[in-house]
């Protein structure tokens, strides 16, 4: 492994002051021109941004399951997808759940059962030592629950040793324990229809068989009785055996809510939530409701697939993969600040279509949200284009202070979404990304959750957000804000950094909070600031960039520590602006790195994931975070050096 890949100790990093400041500002400069050129060629004539968003192939993996189980999978769809998902495999036969990542078990086998339906046959070299991966790794009995769910479906795996999902629970009213708005969004979206399939346990022909990632592992044996997961387990298998007998008016009345819960939550692009999993399982589980497949909802939904395919060519043919979601409002509000930053003025044409694109994307309902603050009146905007059920409270604050970039009149439009920024502020004070106090801890603990975090509690990087949106909106000195600044410094790391919650990890955070506290009203001398700065500048790489591996979600000698990206490398220097220290020499060296970096069309190569679904488990490559972050950073450390503003002025 490099230098760059393996982790490194705190405050390893010495080098000399880099000379020459005056030619990297030049450099800088026209570094920054490339770059806000580049992407004013990307804006859609409609005005959005969209990069692709790239995952796993888990996506694509499900994508020709779901096929083969409705009945509708094409030799054109299945060779495209196989192409695309043996070009991801890494020279142990494994797949990642991220670039540069290690092999994923559970990922590894759906790849591989996507592999066997496209005819790839096992004795095949790629094949075989995908299956020896699997086996030396424990085989299908050390896989996820989803994973094994898949395999029920085509009678790989016994539903009988599946967790219990009842749909009973659809029926439980929202003051109940384990009530499914307990649930974070995207999780009580995928649990209800999938109750309904594990409640009507089908079983389709994938037309072979998978013996050959069997090992004679025995399962885990359970948690121990005198413990929370003990518990749970047991109440599981009762739940199980409920599961067994359960008939008559209650099952039929609850598969019947749940069935009208899924057709209510369907967005007009055909999705659910916008993003693939309750997506896939909302079809099936319709579909084993006796919806056709001609019917307007599962019609909607299997259309709406095609707007999330990505094709590129490749020497062996085309290849198709799947956006496990789109970011149009997100990628969209970023870039306008970022062009804004390159300054690029207010009425800019670029910059106004957005801004009526953005105006255009205000959602007016009351999603899911509303059963935790059913006082609070709508407002505020989505990840996606077609996501009106759930506004978020992350794209809603950027898009504030997007609108605040052009001379739009957005007042009315600011004035609401701002109103239900104030009312999703949770207890503690922190803000969460769809749901206020979503904090129940012990549905982790479930046997069907163990994958992926299923509830949404407050974030440091969504609370620093929000703090800075509602600051630029003359709210520093009120109390919610308040209240949210004091969050913040309650959860800065004892290094001086702050985790991160939806982008690789500590970069994003500490790069998220800094600015927010500053904007707030602390001073960049603050000890909160000073720790946070100190910590950045611990953790600059030798070659003057940032980055932060994806391994330290679960192990933390990798906190701090990865190969440098132009997206951690901005976040980095957006912190250390803020903070006073953009003329510095650390932050030199960063912005050199960009300028050193750079592609000839004004752009970065990133084929590192700097975005977190769920930390430890699902990562998410932006397409626009190399492009939007620096040109942020680039537009504000030269701006400063040109005011002549310098740490010791502003602390």
């Amino acid at each position: 492994m490099t230098e760059l890949l393996s982790p490194k100790p705190t405050g390893s990093v010495v080098t000399a002051p880099l000379a020459g400041g005056d030619t990297t500002s030049d450099a800088a400069r026209e570094a920054l021109r490339r770059a806000r050129d580049h992407l004013l060629g990307l804006q859609d004539d409609a005005g959005w941004w969209k990069g692709d968003l790239a995952t796993n192939v888990t996506m694509d993996a499900e994508d020709l399951l779901l096929r083969q189980f409705l009945g509708i999978r094409t030799a054109e769809q299945t060779a495209e997808s196989a192409r695309w998902i043996r070009s991801q495999q890494r020279p142990d036969g494994s797949w990642a759940t991220f670039h540069g990542g290690p092999g994923d078990l559970s990922t590894t086998i759906e790849a591989y059962l996507a592999l066997r339906l496209a005819g790839d046959a096992p004795e095949a070299p790629h094949m075989a030592t995908a299956a020896a991966f699997v086996r030396d790794h424990g085989g299908l009995v050390a896989s996820r629950v989803f994973t094994r769910f898949w395999l029920a479906l085509f009678g790989q795996w016994p539903w009988s040793r599946l967790p219990a999902v009842p749909p009973e629970l659809v029926l439980l009213p929202p003051w109940m324990p384990f009530n499914v708005y307990d649930f974070a969004c995207w999780a009580r979206q995928t649990i209800v229809p999938l109750s309904i399939v594990r409640a009507l346990r089908p079983v389709r022909d994938l037309g072979f068989t998978v013996d050959e990632l069997r090992t004679a592992d025995a399962p885990p044996r359970p948690p121990r009785l005198l413990t929370r997961p003990g518990v749970l387990h047991r109440l599981d298998r009762l739940a199980a055996g409920y599961e067994r007998i359960a008939r008559g008016p209650l099952r039929r009345n609850a598969l019947r809510r749940a069935a009208e819960w899924i057709v209510a939550r369907q967005e007009a692009d055909g999705s659910w939530g916008g993003i693939q999993p309750p997506w896939v399982y909302s079809l099936m589980a319709l579909h084993l409701l006796g919806y056709p497949l001609n019917h307007p909802v599962l019609r909607s939904g299997l259309a709406g697939l095609e707007r999330f395919t990505v094709r590129q060519p490749s020497p062996d043919g085309p290849m198709r993969w799947l956006e496990a979601c789109q970011s149009p409002v997100w990628d969209t509000a970023l870039a306008v600040t970022a062009l804004s930053d390159a300054g690029l003025p207010a009425g800019h044409p670029a910059l106004a279509r957005a801004g009526i694109w953005l105006l255009s994307e205000e959602i007016r309902v009351r999603g899911d949200w509303a059963v935790r603050r059913p006082h609070v009146p709508a407002g505020g905007w989505a990840f996606e284009f077609d996501n009106d059920g759930y506004a978020d409270t992350d794209d809603t604050a950027e898009v504030i202070m997007a609108l605040r970039r052009t001379n739009l009149p957005a007042d009315a439009a600011v004035l609401r979404a701002t109103r239900w920024l104030l009312g999703m502020q949770c207890r503690d004070g922190g803000w969460a990304a769809f749901d206020a106090d979503n904090t129940r801890k012990v549905l982790g603990d479930l046997p069907f959750c163990d994958f992926g975090e299923v509830i949404d509690p407050p974030s440091a990087d969504v609370t620093a957000h929000i703090v800075e949106a509602l600051a630029a909106e003359n709210f520093a000195d009120t109390v919610p804000v308040r209240r949210g600044v004091a969050w913040l410094l309650r959860a800065q790391e004892p290094d001086g950094s702050w985790f991160g919650r939806w982008g690789a990890n500590h970069v994003y955070g500490t790069g998220a909070v800094v600015p927010a506290l500053v904007a707030a009203g602390l001073r960049p001398g603050h000890p909160a600031i000073r720790r946070a700065v100190d910590w950045l500048l611990a953790h600059q790489n030798p070659d003057g960039g940032w980055g932060e591996d994806l391994r330290s979600y679960r192990d933390p000698a990798w906190v701090g520590c990865g190969e440098s990206t132009a997206s951690q490398t901005a976040w980095a220097l957006l912190a250390l602006h803020a903070a006073g220290h953009g003329p510095g020499e650390a932050a030199t060296r960063g912005v050199r790195w960009l300028v050193d970096t750079q592609r000839p069309d004004g752009g970065w190569d990133e084929p590192q994931y700097t975005g977190t679904g769920f930390p430890g488990d699902f990562y998410i490559n932006y397409g626009l975070y190399r492009l939007v972050f620096p040109i942020s950073a680039l537009g504000r450390i030269l701006d400063a050096r040109a005011t002549g503003l310098d740490a010791e002025a502003l602390a």
